[in-house]
């Protein structure tokens, strides 16, 4: 029989039914979590895996390197005049070095880069993850992949 011959009470019914088998089944898996977590039935291996595996890892031979402060003007349609970026790169402790013969290129870029983007991206705070993204890896193409791990805004003003 189908639903448009069915008289409403079934169609009513087989809803009822539905929504009873749905509780119950929540119910019984809700009982049996806590059944689980109250009794201590999670074996202690799993329980050493899983905090082991959320222990934080060391950050190992990380080095911080300090970009200039760059200072870029806005066009005239511009509510703010001036953009102030801070930011530091973070590298592995051995590319720390080459990074500073690096920094012209690296300022360069961010640079040129800022300067392209619409004042409307500048203004919206929720573009920023998305202008880091763009500006790391420009810097990465710069450098040379394995280099540079992030990108650390400091500072992002419009003034």
């Amino acid at each position: 029989m189908t639903d448009a011959s069915m008289p409403p009470s079934e169609k009513r019914s087989g809803r009822r039914n539905t929504i009873l088998l749905g509780a119950i089944g929540a119910l019984l898996l809700g009982a049996g979590g806590f059944a689980t977590t109250y009794l201590s039935l999670i074996p202690e291996a799993l329980k050493e895996e899983a905090s082991q595996a959320t222990a934080v890892a060391p950050l190992g031979d990380l080095a911080f390197v300090t970009l200039d402060p760059l200072t870029i003007s806005l066009g005239p349609h511009a509510e703010a005049r001036h953009l102030r970026f801070v930011a530091v790169i973070e590298a592995p402790k051995a590319e720390a070095a080459t990074l500073q013969n690096f920094m012209p290129r690296i300022m360069d870029v961010l640079n040129g880069y800022l300067r392209a983007v619409d004042i409307d991206v500048l203004e919206d705070p929720a573009m920023l993850q998305r202008l880091k993204a763009q500006m790391l890896r420009r810097i990465q193409i710069v450098t040379g992949e394995g280099r540079v791990n992030d990108l650390l805004i400091s500072e992002f003003t419009l003034h």
